[in-house]
């Protein structure tokens, strides 16, 4: 299946469409990474907690084993401590909940920024080129096999200042079968779709 005209002008305009897709796709993949990295900054907050919840754990802990080890009241002095690891360990889980919460939306509307606009972008743009390329294969194909459809089908459909432009008595001499004046014809269409085929040249 072609993938671009061989006509300069309509050649241009395809690479012109493609490289305009992906520009589009590169400027929203920046967007999506600068919002990331924008929403990331929330999960600080949650991060400080986590650090400050596991820190507290961790010297509780300490002191808890520490006061454990005080004959007789050892228990009765380790209890709170505990209860106060506890709470750290608590608040250490808080906070690195908060930080998954951030950076699952960071993700999500980054996701978003990039899918919902190159979407948008291929939907217009993916039927244009397809649509050409199907049609640039069956005239290429229709104008080794059977010349003529492209030359009927040009009469019935070109521009009368392209067909003006042909030397007259073509459709006169194409109706007789003269195979230059079907070339001349189906060239028509092929310039329309914006293929040639070197044997015309």
């Amino acid at each position: 299946m072609p993938l671009y005209a061989t006509r300069p002008r309509l050649r241009a305009r395809q690479l012109a469409a493609d490289a305009g897709l992906l520009a589009w796709l590169l400027v929203w993949v920046l967007v999506a990474r600068t919002v990331h990295g924008a929403v990331l900054v929330l999960a600080e907050p949650g991060r400080a907690v986590e650090d400050l919840g596991t820190s507290v754990a961790g010297n509780m802990a300490s002191a808890a084993e520490a006061a454990g080890a005080v004959p007789l009241v050892g228990d009765d002095l380790a209890a709170p401590l505990d209860a106060l690891g506890a709470a750290g360990t608590s608040a250490g889980s808080a906070g690195q909940a908060a930080q998954d919460a951030v950076g699952t939306l960071a993700t999500v509307l980054a996701l978003a920024l990039v899918v919902l606009p190159v979407t948008w972008a291929v939907l217009r743009w993916a039927p244009w080129r397809l649509r050409w390329a199907r049609e640039a294969r069956a005239v290429r194909a229709m104008a080794v096999a059977d010349p003529h459809v492209l030359a009927a089908r040009a009469l019935a459909t070109a521009p009368l200042s392209r067909l003006a432009a042909l030397p007259p008595g073509t459709a006169a001499a194409w109706h007789a079968g003269d195979p230059a004046a079907t070339r001349a014809l189906a060239g028509l269409e092929l310039d329309r779709v914006g293929v040639t085929l070197p044997v015309w040249r």
